[in-house]
């Protein structure tokens, strides 16, 4: 395992770290599915000590992620150790059955609390605010309580996770208002929205956090038209038989260099991510020992003309598949 600066932080991250989405098991809100579907939390704890034992050392999760049940089993792991970095973010609740956000000061300070009880712990090495907007921002609540936190040791640094389509407004208003210490942004073979952003935050001194790396599994190769999700799994609503199709077709000219370089899709897809030196660390989900394994090594360096070759996608055979994507959220 290689290790990064985040950002201007005295943070050093593994270059993979574990999403621990999918470990908070299939919980719903109301008829709404926000995690992966049933999980086992026995083979979630061996995932975590064996990414751990490979040498991940950055582990993020929400509060938000199996209610509250993500955040517990990392604490129950690694919760006490001082050499791992632990990162969660804030803003995304049920309330009355409904999903819906809340950025008030007061929820974001009870929610840290509620946080560190869950993750067994005195302090939060980074804290993000989950997928807030300007809107938010501007009414100032929100940036008081993180900088209230980072003030009173809650809390080591602070950031956002961007929107998935749309990530440049917030990125500026933190960039221009000076504030904050890294971005959590969408970027793989299909969305590639965030190339911009990622190469001014960078040179602004902020760290890069890379999700949803696989889209969802789609660039695993494990998909086809048969493939199928349970109810309590959001992908049921978000991967169709007709993007599974899609998505293969967009990258084919991407998938034959799995030939050249000896690698299979989701190593490709992985190598890919990484070979950008602006991004601090990539998170894929990770539930077993397995996938640890899997999404944790044999990467290669691909050559300068390959990362352009893929980059340039996104301006053609990417554009009707992003389309679909955006289409399915």
């Amino acid at each position: 395992m290689k290790y990064r600066r985040f950002g201007h932080t005295d943070l050093e991250v593994s270059e993979i770290g574990f999403g621990a989405w999918a470990i908070g098991g299939g919980a719903m809100i109301g008829d709404t599915a926000i995690g992966w579907g049933d999980a086992d939390d026995e083979q979630s704890k061996a995932a975590i000590h064996r990414a751990f034992d490979l040498g991940v050392n950055f582990f993020d999760t929400a509060d938000v992620y199996g209610l509250g049940h993500s955040e517990e089993l990392l604490g129950q792991t690694i919760g006490k150790r001082k050499d791992v970095i632990i990162a969660s973010k804030v803003g995304n609740v049920s309330r009355d059955g409904k999903f819906t956000v809340d950025y008030r000061k007061a929820h974001i300070i009870a929610a840290c609390d509620a946080s560190l009880k869950r993750l067994n712990r005195e302090v939060i090495d980074y804290y993000q605010l989950h997928s807030a907007r300007v809107t938010h921002f501007e009414e100032h609540e929100c940036i008081e309580a993180m900088q209230e936190l980072q003030a009173k040791g809650k809390i080591r640094y602070w950031g956002i996770s961007l929107n998935t389509f749309d990530p440049a407004p917030e990125a500026e208003f933190f960039m221009k208002a000076g504030i904050g210490h890294g971005f959590q942004l969408v970027f793989n073979l299909v969305n590639q929205l965030a190339l911009p952003v990622i190469a001014k935050s960078t040179a602004a001194g902020y760290g890069i956090i890379a999700r949803m790396p696989l889209q969802f599994g789609l660039l695993t190769g494990k998909f086809d038209q048969q493939s199928s999700f349970h109810v309590n799994d959001h992908r049921s609503k978000r991967i169709t038989r007709e993007l599974v199709d899609m998505t293969n077709k967009a990258l084919e000219p991407a998938w034959q260099l799995c030939s050249k370089y000896g690698v299979d899709k989701t190593r490709l897809a992985m190598s890919y991510i990484m070979s950008y030196p602006e991004i601090s660390t990539v998170i894929p989900g990770i539930r077993t020992k397995e996938q640890a394994d899997q999404n944790t090594q044999g990467f290669v360096q691909l050559d300068i003309q390959d990362r352009s070759m893929i980059a340039s996608l996104a301006e053609t055979s990417l554009v009707k598949l992003m389309d679909e994507v955006k289409k399915l959220g």
